[in-house]
């Protein structure tokens, strides 16, 4: 009788046990298949908030490569101002993550890069894009903002020079001028860009793009988005600990600077349709 009972409870208990491992399995299907069909979240407003550089299954770029682009940026800024088939071009194109989230989304896309770090980035420097003018739908470009990282050995490296000084932005301002020559009218360009804090001395390095973009270059702006940085070098109790001590701040979040090539069209003011915006606080 004793026996009886005692296989009864191991047969419950193995069928309890065996209940739960089918139970895990089936957890770890519906996880693994939310993270193979996950998307980004749409950003409605101005902070972009990322916890972690990539989404779903397929990785976006290399998230070890010193200064790897959110691959959520790319992704919002594509729903907003592409369409499938379109092409966007990144002339700092680094790992890649713009040419990974661009083929995932069904859109063309060329990456450059003077020291490429994918099989697809295209070794050239963004200071003469050989594209033709008119040609682009849409650019993204995150560069250096300063010779604060060691991105590369090349010489012609526009991140081994300072931006304390003015040739950092005069050589960015060839690149804006590209970006500008191969973009239709009407289209937009996001710039994602940093400020510089280095040996007690503050450089308002997105400030600066952003007044060269509109004001040298003639784009319009469209926004600015600011987006919070994470993982960086700096986030460590030392430098926490360094910036209360000596009195600075961290470095916090990145501009990501929208603008758009001016439409060549003239907009028939009689044919916009007319919305009645409200006020909000």
């Amino acid at each position: 009788m004793q026996n009886t009972i005692a296989v009864k409870q191991n047969t419950k208990i193995g069928e309890i046990k065996s209940q739960k491992l089918n139970e895990s399995s089936n957890e770890r299907e519906i996880k693994k298949k939310k993270i193979e069909e996950e998307k980004p979240p749409f950003e409605t407003t101005t902070l972009w908030d990322f916890s972690r550089q990539s989404y779903g299954k397929k990785p976006k770029g290399n998230n070890k490569f010193q200064g790897v682009t959110p691959a959520f940026i790319i992704w919002n800024m594509l729903q907003r101002y592409t369409r499938p088939d379109d092409l966007v071009v990144d002339p700092m194109c680094g790992s890649g993550t713009t040419i990974d989230v661009c083929e995932e989304e069904g859109r063309k896309v060329i990456g450059y890069d003077i020291n490429p770090q994918h099989p697809k980035v295209v070794k050239n420097d963004s200071r003469k894009i050989p594209l033709k003018d008119n040609s682009v739908d849409m650019v993204f470009i995150d560069s250096p903002y300063g010779d604060n990282v060691n991105y590369s050995n090349e010489l012609a490296d526009i991140g081994k020079i300072s931006a304390e000084g003015p040739k950092f932005f005069e050589e960015l301002e060839k690149v804006a001028g590209e970006i500008y020559r191969i973009l239709k009218p009407g289209k937009v360009i996001g710039w994602l860009i940093g400020d510089q804090w280095v040996k007690k001395k503050f450089t308002p390095v997105g400030l600066k793009i952003y007044q060269m973009l509109i004001d040298n270059i003639k784009f319009e702006p469209v926004d600015l988005i600011c987006v919070t940085r994470k993982n960086q070098s700096s986030n460590t109790r030392i430098w926490h600990y360094r910036a209360q001590k000596f009195n600075f701040f961290l470095r916090g979040f990145k501009y990501l600077i929208l603008a758009k090539k001016p439409d060549s069209k003239v907009e028939n003011s009689n044919s916009t349709t007319k919305v009645k915006w409200q006020r909000y606080k």
